[in-house]
């Protein structure tokens, strides 16, 4: 009889939502019903004499006319029955209670008039019918409703907890329970401040935040836990619960970070999704004012070097949100910058946008770009950036870092760009490797020719302001994609050594700090961003190895590479840096430079880069950048 019942239920609503008017009709006869009920109580006898009984009738229908009037004006049934909720039960008694009032009414008016032709019920009667007609409108939609909830029910149901008992976990709560397929089971919340524990909310129970809360979603088949948006940084704290969690196999979720929720509007559990590496790394929300930002962009040309790169793109994405009068993309990526292509027309086709493809090292080209677009601001992420790779191939490091910069540059100043941000990197600060002290070079022309300008040694208006951080979540090459694959690939991870620590930041995060930077920086300045907590490599490899639920994943240790360090420096304490509006934001002191000279080592630089000598390549830029020690390196030679 249940797989019988449950087949037909599974028929009907996989149909579409039946039309309004048979609603109102099921719901009439359900008036007309009543009124049939409420005569056989309150005047049995009508039953048996013939002119009673057609009076009544007539009473009756009138009846039915006037609660159809009722439906129609408080709209009882415009709503989907298989999602009736509270609000609709109130509608619906809204509409029985108008409709009696004015139903006893009439018939005080029709008995006032003396006509007998008709006869309503008396308030007793219409008492009954109010009665009788609410409860079965009640009760018809809470069978449907329940008819649905065991048509989506089936053994591929998950039981979950979900984490949060504040409007977040009751959102979505909320959400779970109208799941148009029914994937989850909610069985219960987690609080993670005490309150509300032993107690129920919307029908389940509440349970403490500790370890033993492991062992009893186990033991009641719990595979999910969902995290309310508003506790994701309260969970992420608490390291012994998550990793109970993640050892016993429990899924985990939480709402992308590229969204937000305003704690008001209804939360969606499909904009959950499972937990990764990058929601547990320790650090505080940042907060920028993006819409002070989007006002300094609105209508200006914008040109970005490197614009298919991790940053670059994101680039591309946050600006592209205030309407910019142009868009001018540059990578020397083909496919990359092809996707760049299409993301802008599929989600920003109003706005002008060129997607170039070419090297900033290509002085001519680049002239003809700035000639003919003449942008207001340029955001310059292009670069080499992996360290062995430039540890191996010096002359390229010096031809497009340094030469490719010295060239977007120059050119921002001969056609009046009015601001140059440069995107640098931690490995800027004392540098140990080819690569860092590749863009320490950068950082000092752009540095040097701001001062030049604003010495009236060089006629121009660019500002040009310098942005340092480490590394970036997800960005390409980087740890955790690496990490991610080994793991797919049944391992082993290779982790460079015991003891490394890096800093982390998520790729929005990092973009939105250089726009904020970018804007309130009035040329020479050198920002430093504070990068949250360090984080110890073959911890982030073990904690990605508990994600995946693998069991047999090794750590394998292949000693630092060439140029790395043990860890970086971001200049980001009182010692060396200068506080600024934004307490994520600092100003870096470091040493400044003569324009001349800047341009004077610069060619030297370039014009050995052509012999391919790394030797003496190398041995040039250690003049300029005196701090440079290299590490675990050919070129340590050079520094005896």
């Amino acid at each position: 009889m249940k797989n019988f019942i449950k087949n037909v239920t599974e028929w009907y609503f996989t149909r579409k939502a039946i039309p309004y008017w048979c609603i109102l009709l099921i719901d009439s006869f359900l008036v007309l019903l009543s009124g049939y009920i409420a005569l056989f109580l309150t005047r049995n006898s009508a039953f048996s004499v013939p002119r009673l009984f057609q009076a009544n009738t007539y009473g009756i229908l009138i009846n039915v006319f006037l609660y159809a009037i009722s439906f129609k004006v408080f709209h009882t049934y415009h709503g989907i029955v298989r999602y009736s909720t509270f609000h609709d039960l109130a509608n619906i008694t809204s509409a029985t209670l108008s409709a009696s009032i004015v139903c006893y009414g009439v018939s005080k008016l029709l008995r006032y008039l003396g006509v007998t032709a008709v006869m309503l019920p008396n308030f007793y009667g219409e008492f009954v019918i109010f009665v009788s007609v609410t409860m079965s409108m009640f009760l018809v939609r809470v069978v449907v409703k329940f008819m649905f909830e065991l048509s989506r029910t089936d053994t591929r149901t998950t039981n979950v907890f979900i984490y949060g008992v504040l409007e977040g976990g009751i959102s979505l709560a909320k959400s779970v329970f109208n799941q148009d397929v029914k994937r989850y089971n909610l069985k219960g919340f987690v609080s993670p401040n005490g309150d509300f524990v032993g107690q129920r909310l919307l029908g389940v129970r509440v349970y403490p935040e500790n370890l033993h809360l492991v062992d009893l979603m186990q033991e009641n088949d719990i595979r999910v836990m969902m995290i309310s948006p508003l506790q994701t940084d309260h969970f992420r704290e608490n390291q012994e619960l998550l990793n109970a969690l993640t050892d016993a196999g429990i899924k985990i979720m939480v709402m992308s970070q590229a969204e937000e929720w305003d704690g008001k509007s209804p939360l969606s559990h499909e904009r959950m999704r499972d937990i990764e590496i990058e929601d547990l790394l320790p650090r505080d929300k940042i907060e920028v004012d993006m819409d002070a930002i989007g006002q300094n962009l609105r209508r200006k040309k914008i040109l970005i070097t490197g614009a298919a790169g991790s940053i670059g793109s994101e680039m591309v994405r946050q600006i592209a949100k205030y309407n910019p009068a142009e868009m001018v993309l540059i990578d020397q990526a083909e496919t990359p910058m092809h996707d760049v292509r299409l993301f802008m027309s599929e989600h920003y086709p109003k706005i002008k946008c060129y997607t170039i493809v070419g090297s900033i090292t290509n002085k001519k080209f680049m002239e003809t770009i700035f000639c003919t677009h003449r942008p207001d601001f340029v955001l310059h992420a292009a670069a080499y950036k992996h360290v062995p790779m430039m540890e191996d191939n010096p002359a390229m490091a010096v031809q497009n870092n340094i030469a490719g910069t010295r060239v977007i540059a120059d050119l921002a100043v001969k056609y009046m760009t009015s601001k140059f941000v440069m995107i640098s990197t931690d490995k800027a600060v004392n540098p140990t490797n080819v690569m860092g002290c590749s863009k320490r070079i950068c950082e000092i022309y752009c540095q040097s020719l701001n001062q030049a300008i604003v010495d009236g040694k060089v006629e121009g208006i660019t500002q040009f302001v310098t942005t340092r951080f480490g590394n970036v979540l997800g960005s390409n090459g980087s740890v955790i994609p690496i990490f991610r694959e080994q793991i797919k690939n049944g391992g082993p991870i290779t982790v460079t050594d015991p003891e490394v620590v890096r800093y982390f930041m998520l790729i929005p995060e990092a973009c939105k700090l250089v726009l904020e930077a970018g804007t309130m920086g009035k040329g020479g300045e050198i920002y430093v961003f504070d990068m949250g907590k360090p984080v110890k490599i073959v911890n982030l490899a073990k904690r990605m190895i508990r994600l995946s639920g693998a069991k047999d994943v090794k750590i394998v240790f292949t000693g630092l590479r060439e140029g790395e360090k043990l860890y970086e420096e971001v200049l980001s304490s009182a010692e060396n840096t200068l506080p600024t509006n934004h307490p994520k934001i600092m100003i870096a002191k470091v040493r400044e430079y003569d324009y001349e000279t800047a341009v004077e080592n610069e060619e030297r630089l370039l014009k050995e880069s052509y012999t391919f000598n790394d030797m003496e390549i190398v041995r040039i830029m250690k003049e300029i950048v005196p701090e440079f020690r290299s590490n675990n390196s050919q070129y340590e030679i050079l520094d005896k």
